[in-house]
Formats: C-alpha cells, sequence, structure tokens
C-alpha cells in the first residue's frame, strides 16, 4: 500500500492520541482529572455567551434550555426537577437557564409563545422539548430520548463529572487494572506496526470486553478496521466508482474511507454528510453510521469533527 495511501500518518495519528489519552490518565491519578465540577451541569446563559456557553458546548454533550422568568409561577416548579435531573444525569446532559426578561432576543430567536418553555440543542441544532410543568416521568422519557438521539446520530457521549459530583459508588478504576490493560494495548500497537490489522482489532475488542468505556482501545479499534478495510483496496477503482455513482453509499463510502487514510479528512466528512442528505432509510443509516465510526478515529476533540457533526444534524433535521 506504500505510496497509494497514508497508513503511517493514520498509526501515527493513533499513537499521538494514545499518549494524550496516557497523560490524561497520569493526571487523573495525580488527581487532575480534568473533569468538570458538578456546578457547571446547570449554568446561567445570556446572549453574549449563548455562542460559547450551548451551540460551541452542543458538539460535545446535549443542552437543555430552560426558558423562564421570575415571575412565573409554573417556572418555580419545573426548574428545580430539571436542575435536580441534570445533576442526576451526571454529565449526559447540560441544562442551560435563561431568563427571558433579560434575554428577549433569545426569546424571539426561538419563537417562545409562553414559559416555561423547554428547548434542546444538540450539534448546533435546536429541538423544542415541551411547554409548561410537565409532569417528571415524561421529563424523563424526553431526556433519555434526547441523550439517545445525541449517541446515535451524532456520537455526543457527555461530559467527565468531579468525583465528588459522581453517583454514589462511582469510583475510579483501580489502579491494578492499568497492567493487563497496558499489555493489551501494546500488543494492538505491535499487530497495527506489523500491518496485521485483524489482530489489532481482536486485542482492542478484548480491552473493549472488559472496559467498554476504554477510550484509547475505542479508537485503535476504529483506526483499525478503517486501516482493514482500505488495505485491499484500488484507489483509482474506488475513486471512479464514486464519482460515476454520486447515490451509491457503499461507494461513496468506500471513497470516504481512503479520503480519511489519505489525511482528506474534510472531504471525507463531507462525502458522507451528502450522501446522509441524498438518501434514505438503510443508505442513510448506513452512510450515518460510517461518518460515526470516522469521528472515533480523528477523535471528539478534533475541530473538524465538531464542524461535520453540525452539518450531520443540519440535513438530518
Amino acid at each position: 500500500m506504500s505510496g497509494v495511501v497514508d497508513l503511517a500518518a493514520v498509526k501515527a495519528a493513533g499513537e499521538a492520541k494514545a499518549k494524550a489519552e496516557q497523560a490524561r490518565a497520569e493526571a487523573a491519578r495525580r488527581g487532575d482529572t480534568g473533569a468538570v465540577p458538578p456546578s457547571s451541569l446547570v449554568i446561567d446563559v445570556d446572549e453574549a455567551g449563548f455562542e460559547r456557553d450551548v451551540l460551541q458546548r452542543s458538539a460535545e454533550v446535549p443542552v437543555v434550555i430552560d426558558f423562564w422568568a421570575e415571575w412565573c409561577e409554573p417556572c418555580k416548579q419545573l426548574s428545580p426537577v430539571l436542575e435536580r435531573l441534570a445533576r442526576e444525569y451526571n454529565g449526559r446532559f447540560v441544562l442551560a437557564k435563561v431568563d427571558v426578561d433579560a434575554n428577549q432576543m433569545l426569546m424571539q430567536q426561538f419563537q417562545i409563545q409562553g414559559i416555561p418553555a423547554v428547548f434542546a440543542v444538540v450539534a448546533g441544532q435546536a429541538l423544542p422539548l415541551f411547554q409548561g410543568a410537565a409532569p417528571e416521568a415524561q421529563i424523563r422519557e424526553t431526556l433519555d430520548q434526547l441523550i439517545q438521539v445525541g449517541e446515535q446520530r451524532f456520537g455526543l457521549t457527555g461530559i467527565t463529572v468531579d468525583a465528588e459530583g459522581a453517583e454514589p459508588g462511582a469510583d475510579a478504576e483501580p489502579e491494578e487494572r492499568v497492567g493487563p490493560y497496558d499489555a493489551l494495548l501494546e500488543a494492538a500497537v505491535r499487530a497495527l506496526d506489523a500491518d496485521d490489522f485483524g489482530g489489532a482489532a481482536q486485542a482492542y475488542r478484548n480491552v473493549l470486553a472488559d472496559d467498554p468505556g476504554n477510550t484509547e482501545a475505542k479508537l485503535g479499534l476504529a483506526q483499525a478496521e478503517l486501516l482493514s478495510r482500505v488495505k485491499g483496496m484500488d484507489p483509482q477503482q474506488v475513486r471512479k466508482e464514486a464519482a460515476e455513482r454520486a447515490d451509491d453509499v457503499p461507494a461513496q463510502i468506500a471513497a470516504a474511507d481512503l479520503d480519511l487514510v489519505g489525511g482528506h479528512v474534510e472531504d471525507a466528512f463531507g462525502r458522507l454528510v451528502e450522501a446522509v442528505r441524498r438518501t434514505a432509510g438503510e443508505d442513510r443509516d448506513a452512510a450515518r453510521l460510517r461518518l460515526l465510526e470516522l469521528f472515533e478515529v480523528i477523535g471528539s476533540d478534533d475541530p473538524r469533527v465538531t464542524a461535520a457533526r453540525q452539518a450531520l444534524a443540519r440535513v438530518l433535521f
């Protein structure tokens, strides 16, 4: 494959990402987790900070907006419930509180007719949830559906909260578990270096079978599977078929894989977002799911992933 696709660049990116994750793990063992405090789960938002506090944050976690006012009696019933649930859900969504009296422009932009009104923003896209002081059971059901949409359609997995705000019993992983994972992850890296992508993928799966949330293993598996897919491709033929058959989703998916391995990240993302826009049903789901897999290869903190998530949201809604 030398000279055709830049496999070394993808492996190097994976190694750099792994080192960053290792550094974060070391910081966590020193007590510097980088997690947000529980107070950050409920925030007051105004017009000046809306883009930063809501739109940008929604690329990482669903943001629920509570439009309220001091004079609104139903708001006084609803707001405490939403605040309690934000802390109970422990980082799976963030609650943004907007005082409509002080932020009339936001009220107009969301076309609010009455309060309390609750919206969500997911990957930059606003979704109406409900209006009025809804029963808690209904609110929970709505939140669960919102979180599911964020995870399945956009790969949003929430944010990490300080240990003091975690659920009872949600202790950190015991120190002795790090060693076995290091051995398995090292075996996966050696397999990647030997171009044994199937062996690398299996090693990462072994880690995930015991620790489904292991970030390094998720990233490694996504990269190993990508490299395995492109290894036997004829790049010229793949690109020819993609150019000739714009509505052929498998052809566009194959070309997107090649784009990503060749370092053309925006092209890969854009190709799949366009495939989602043009298609429906199973084809649309296939393009969307492959796009989410490619997000894993690059990493959720990359601005290109953030931009692609927002573009995906625009064509889905």
